[in-house]
């Protein structure tokens, strides 16, 4: 009497903290509705903080409702600040992206990896990329990546770093002349080298990956396009015949607003690169680049002056120093038009941008060949716009401010370190960088899922993400990002060896299981003589002098069809203790006994919920995701890995069932004419999920995963589902368990789950 009366306690209890679910959730919808003037409450991160925190995570009856991984460091403010996480899942599938795009550009295996400590230059061997990335940034680094990718395939590295052998002495001689430096000099042929270097590259990949161009073009938006450069080209700013003119007016060449009067010989410039021997497009090597970048300077060194000759009265040393000063650092030139006539009015951006589009793109009388120029004052005779009316803008002169002078300094430099491929890329940490490479080896990525819930607090139809984790290794293990996976478990930190436990009795069991379930996997042929066709019975021929023409035989093959078996375990938190340990004996016992078997394949999936920061890290409940983990594919992994894995997982977090169903549902195999399919699936209860994207609970839950399951079952698969618990808890959910798997789910008390496997013998032995 005494144990019934403590179960109905028990069910009492149950009972209540439904209630208590139920009031918590439904008075924090009715909050968010009347709390407008507030903060946007959020009554599951204040369950988190106030209700968890005090409740000892080992009392039974609040596991069925409160997850073994919530804890009190949660905001109980959507908006309250809290430190940004760094979303590895996001960045892996980035780079996964990213390096598709790049091999498939320059057909080779180019590695593509984050940017860590040290320089973020390409090493000639592979691409970088910035661990700051996301869907606003995607194209940009794309076009970046694809940059990099191309100067490893065209470029040759080898000769940029020997350049200086390269170098005719007669430009060192000539250049010195002008008041450069060795090293100056060096730097002069580098970056011209750079430019045209760039210009072959691009041309290579929009004449043979146009489909690409997009990319490119973000690219140049983001690292080297400017407001500021575009106004800078119609004034008089770098102006003056010195390198830093140049050089802005060179690798500014193809902007639309460039002007090839700006400087003496920058026509002839412009020409030497884009004109002779049929331009860019005949530029096939670095050593051709290379030619065209002396050709340049050539140019440059006929137009820049002669520097101060001075002579060293002791030795007889001869030097120069530069004629205009400039020591060509790279500083920049704020007032290369000399000093501004205070007469002129400087444009702000809005005026400047009204003055241009006044004027011709690219087709005024002074461009010729040139492509896009655009002629301003003191450059042309001649001014018209499309109707041939003349455009007096001499009374509107350009100039820049004092902060704009500055703005331009640094955009100048910007794109002197993009030719130099320095550009700077956030860098992942050591930490980070470990995690990332086990995302990456556990294949782990995003996938989109109910399309068609709607969201309780917006109204909206609103998709979330499911984590789906492809192949479960040691790495996964001892990177702690996922839940569900713990290397402390492994270790049997606190636990007594309990989890080396139910692998030992799932492999015994599994062996006498396997044992019965041999003959899945044999044939028996069976022969058939004196018939009337088949194959000729030697023994028989005979009989055909004593017109017998029943002399064949015929060899019939009675066997099993090939099999498939997914079978997907609830991990959520609420399955831990003995419910656990029962279903991973099952589990391992199936495992190893299909392992005996040659015609049946099997894969085994943990489902769960995960925060996109990783275990460990604090969180919100509005970044958890549901999560599957593929722990076990018989088609690739050896039983092996059931016996050293299968240890360290462990039950956490919610029950998003059917959104992790419609996540694997093209993996999963249809059944067919040679295959049967099936689909076992253990959980202990009803589906719940929350967060930012659906609200996963009650009917909304129950509803999607009777469709998910009904799908399946349109594949021609046999869905097989156990309720694992015990009775009061099945009183309670039969009703609902049976709308989502159908009447034929059945339910299995936490102390018998063996019997899944007695059925499991009778339906592969079962023609």
């Amino acid at each position: 009497m005494s144990d019934i009366s403590e179960k109905k306690k028990l069910k009492k209890s149950k009972k209540k903290l439904d209630l208590y679910r139920s009031f918590v959730v439904r008075s924090g919808m009715r909050e968010r509705k009347e709390m407008k003037n507030l903060k946007h409450f959020n009554p599951m991160a204040l369950r988190e903080k106030y209700s968890v925190g005090s409740l000892n995570k080992k009392n039974n009856y609040s596991s069925f409702w409160l997850d073994n991984d919530w804890d009190n460091t949660g905001s109980i403010f959507d908006d309250e600040d809290v430190k940004p996480k760094v979303d590895l899942i996001a960045l892996s599938s980035y780079r996964r992206a990213i390096a598709n795009f790049v091999n498939i550009l320059t057909k080779k295996d180019i590695p593509v990896t984050f940017a860590t400590a040290g320089p973020s230059v390409t090493d000639g061997k592979k691409v970088t990329i910035s661990a700051k990335l996301d869907d606003k940034l995607f194209d940009s680094s794309v076009g970046l990546a694809l940059h990099e990718g191309s100067h490893i395939l065209l470029s040759d590295f080898d000769m940029v770093r020997n350049l200086e052998v390269n170098i005719p002495k007669e430009y060192f001689n000539r250049a010195e002349v002008k008041g450069f430096s060795k090293m100056e000099i060096l730097s002069h042929i580098k970056n011209l080298l750079n430019y045209v270097e760039d210009r072959r590259i691009d041309n290579y990949v929009f004449s043979n990956s146009p489909g690409y161009k997009g990319y490119y073009h973000s690219m140049y938006k983001k690292y080297f396009h400017s407001k500021i450069i575009d106004k800078a080209l119609g004034t008089d700013e770098y102006t003056d015949n010195n390198w830093d003119s140049y050089m802005f007016r060179v690798i500014n060449l193809t902007n639309k607003n460039t002007n090839l009067n700006a400087l003496d010989g920058l026509r002839k410039i412009y020409t030497s690169i884009f004109k002779d021997n049929g331009g860019v497009k005949n530029i096939k090597s670095t050593d051709d680049a290379f030619k065209v970048a002396l050709k340049v300077y050539d140019v440059i060194l006929n137009n820049i002056p002669d520097g101060i000759e001075n002579v060293n009265s002791e030795t007889g040393e001869i030097s120069y120093e530069k004629a205009d000063g400039s020591d060509s650092s790279d500083e920049g030139n704020e007032s290369s038009g000399g000093e501004s006539d205070d007469k002129y009015k400087g444009l702000n951006d809005d005026e400047f941008d009204s003055l241009l589009d006044s004027i011709k793109e690219g087709e005024s009388s002074e461009s010729g060949n040139g492509g896009a120029s655009i002629d301003l004052p003191g450059k042309s005779s001649s001014n018209e716009n499309v109707e041939g009316t003349q455009i007096d803008i001499a009374e509107k002169k350009i100039e820049l401010t004092d902060a704009q002078k500055r703005q331009l300094v640094k955009a100048f430099e910007k794109q002197k370190k993009f030719m130099d491929g320095d550009i700077t890329k956030k860098k992942v940490s050591k930490k980070d960088k470990a995690s990332l490479d086990a995302v990456e080896s556990a294949g782990m990525e995003y996938r989109e899922v109910g399309k068609n819930l709607t969201n309780y607090y917006t109204g909206k139809n609103t998709p979330t993400k499911v984590i789906v984790v492809k192949n479960f290794n040691k790495g996964l293990v001892d990177s702690d990002t996922v839940g569900m996976i713990s290397k402390w478990q492994g270790d049997n930190y606190g636990t007594d060896g309990y989890r080396d436990t139910y692998i030992e009795d799932g492999v015994r069991l599994g062996t006498i299981l396997g044992r019965k379930l041999q003959v899945r996997g044999e044939s028996r042929d069976t022969k058939y003589t004196r018939k009337l066709n088949g194959r000729i019975d030697k023994r028989l021929i005979a009989e055909l002098g004593f017109d017998n023409q029943n002399v064949f035989s015929q060899t019939f093959v009675d066997s099993y069809p090939d099999a498939h078996l997914h079978i997907s375990v609830d991990a959520s938190g609420s399955m831990s203790g003995d419910k656990w340990t029962k279903t991973m004996t099952s589990v391992v016992a199936m495992a190893k006994a299909i392992d005996m078997i040659s015609n049946v394949d099997l894969v085994i999936s943990f489902r769960s919920t995960q925060d996109n920061g990783g275990y460990r890290y604090r969180r919100s409940s509005s970044d958890n995701h549901p999560i599957i983990l593929i722990a076990y594919d018989s088609r690739k992994d050896s039983f092996t890995k059931v016996k050293t894995l299968f240890k360290y997982l462990g039950a956490s977090g919610t029950t998003p069932e059917g959104l992790c169903y419609e996540a694997i549902m093209n993996d999963m195999i249809p059944s067919g004419r040679d295959k049967d399919s099936y689909f076992l699936n253990f959980s202990d209860g009803m589906p719940m999920f929350g967060n930012k994207d659906i609200d996963y609970h009650h009917d909304t839950a129950i509803n999607h995963t009777k469709k998910m399951v009904k799908e399946i079952r349109n594949r021609g698969i046999k869905v097989l589902s156990y309720f694992i618990g015990s009775s009061y808890e099945r009183q309670d959910s039969t009703s609902a368990f049976n709308r989502m798997y159908g009447s034929d789910a059945q339910f299995i008390d936490v102390t018998s789950v063996m019997s899944v496997s007695k059925t499991m013998n009778k339906t592969f032995l079962k023609k």
